[in-house]
């Protein structure tokens, strides 16, 4: 047996599999779609027919308005803490809220940092363990300062807003919250990460899929009864739920020992049967703005990767230990999508190799070599159809990135899409690595900027 026809044989085994796996990721994909654009049919006819559309700055009065507290956790974040506290002061206004701002005992430059902006709204808290620990063990230390003042100055809050230390929060986040809490116990806000010119591949390519995620994936969450996991950033659990929360794990609302706390949060308030929202809300009529959380994501390679691999390793994998396989159909549909991470990476190595196996036999039958490089019936089939799938998933890209960014985004999104399989590739290698040691020990951050025009006083 030749060597030509055992690589030709190999390829075309390679093919298959990946064939395969697409088809049935890419049908996955189309129920998505067709779900979407079906509830968006549904309510151009039969909902905004009859009621107006709303818009977060006229929204009626919240029925028993309360101060909001903003949870931020921050490592080594001198570089931005003290301009983001700035720009939410600014933004918010007068609004009635309390910023608790988590430190390090050995980080003392974050700590002066923090120290730079004086208002008596903002509340220091000092994390006496040697950092990093995790962001969730931090955010419970946030939830502990909370109930030391709400005992301390006599008021109770009405709902928990997390952020982090590099986001550009909207002016009407904070009163469109006073009003959602009342109705849910969860709201989510859309995160829409901002253009890096320094970085329009790899940074680039988190808008690409945040603009279709938070476009379409969670709306279509909720359409189906699915938990709304969190994002970490604009969104909002009221006191009760995470009052809940603490009582369900020994006082502490955040699983300290977990990598995606956020992600975990939501499935957890949705399995105690409480209303979990996901809200895309235009901010005033006759503008497209929606009321959101904005910022940077990591601009390098090596940075997006061990960020996505903390997602893929606590969501599809330690995820899958942890929280298992529970709810209705739609719940239990939804956790699957958010668990085939691992799959998804396998199915595009073998795609790619058996892509980089025919191009050399192709080259070899060019220069004379005995090669038969013809497909199966079935793979012809498969590739084909595959082929029709893959114009339609990158004219969804092209839409939702173009929607949210404009037409010179969307068409950079195409070929983005290549960057993004070779990250994810990546991360799950690293995932895979990271959880069979038993997952990592702390907090994995990124270095993180603030936009530059947003920097005041």
């Amino acid at each position: 047996m030749s060597l030509a026809f055992v690589l030709t044989d190999i390829a075309s085994e390679l093919a298959l599999f990946a064939a395969v796996g697409f088809l049935l990721f890419a049908l996955d994909d189309l129920v998505v779609d067709v779900i979407y654009f079906g509830r968006r049919l549904w309510r151009s006819l039969a909902v905004y027919t009859r009621f107006p559309r709303a818009f977060a700055n006229s929204l009626p009065a919240p029925a028993k308005p309360g101060r909001i507290a903003v949870f931020i956790p921050a490592w080594d974040e001198s570089a931005v803490i003290a301009d983001m506290l700035r720009s939410t002061l600014r933004r918010w206004g007068n609004a009635d809220f309390r910023i608790f701002v988590g430190f390090y005992a050995n980080d003392p430059l974050t700590e002066a940092a923090i120290g730079q902006v004086d208002d008596p709204r903002i509340e220091a808290v000092l994390v006496e363990d040697e950092g990093p620990t995790t962001k969730a063990d931090c955010l419970n230390r946030l939830y502990d300062a909370l109930l030391a003042a709400e005992c301390r100055e006599a008021w109770t809050a009405k709902a928990v807003v997390l952020h982090d230390a590099e986001d550009l929060v909207h002016p009407l986040e904070i009163a469109l919250f006073d009003v959602l809490t009342e109705k849910a116990a969860l709201v989510q806000l859309p995160v829409i990460p901002l253009p890096d010119p320094q970085s329009r591949w790899v940074s680039g390519h988190y808008c690409d899929e945040f603009a279709e995620s938070h476009g379409k994936e969670m709306v279509v969450r909720e359409a189906v009864g699915a938990s709304i996991p969190l994002a970490g950033v604009g969104c909002a659990i009221s006191r009760g739920a995470i009052a809940r929360l603490a009582a369900d794990n020994v006082g502490h609302p955040f699983a300290a020992n977990c990598m995606t706390e956020d992600y975990e949060l939501g499935l957890r308030v949705g399995a105690f049967a409480d209303k979990t929202m996901f809200v895309r809300i235009p901010a005033v009529a006759g503008s497209r703005s929606l009321v959101s959380s904005c910022g940077h994501f990591p601009a390098t390679l090596d940075a997006a990767v061990r960020q996505k691999a903390r997602w893929i390793g606590g969501i599809a994998l330690a995820g899958w230990e942890r929280l298992g396989w529970s709810g209705g159909i739609g719940e239990r549909w939804m956790r699957m999508r958010d668990r085939r991470g691992p799959l998804a990476a396998l199915l595009l190595v073998a795609g790619y190799a058996a892509i980089l196996l025919w191009l050399q036999l192709w080259i070899a039958e060019g220069l004379g070599a005995p090669v038969n490089l013809a497909a199966s019936p079935l793979l012809a089939w498969l590739l084909k159809v595959n082929l029709v799938l893959l114009a339609w998933r990158i004219a969804m890209r092209f839409g939702f990135v173009t929607a949210t960014y404009g037409v010179g985004e969307g068409l950079l999104s195409i070929p983005r899409m290549l960057v993004g399989n070779i990250i994810a590739m990546l991360a799950v290698k690293r995932a895979v690595a990271l959880h069979a040691k038993g997952g990592p020990k702390t907090w994995e951050k990124t270095h993180h900027i603030f936009p530059a025009e947003e920097r005041v006083g």
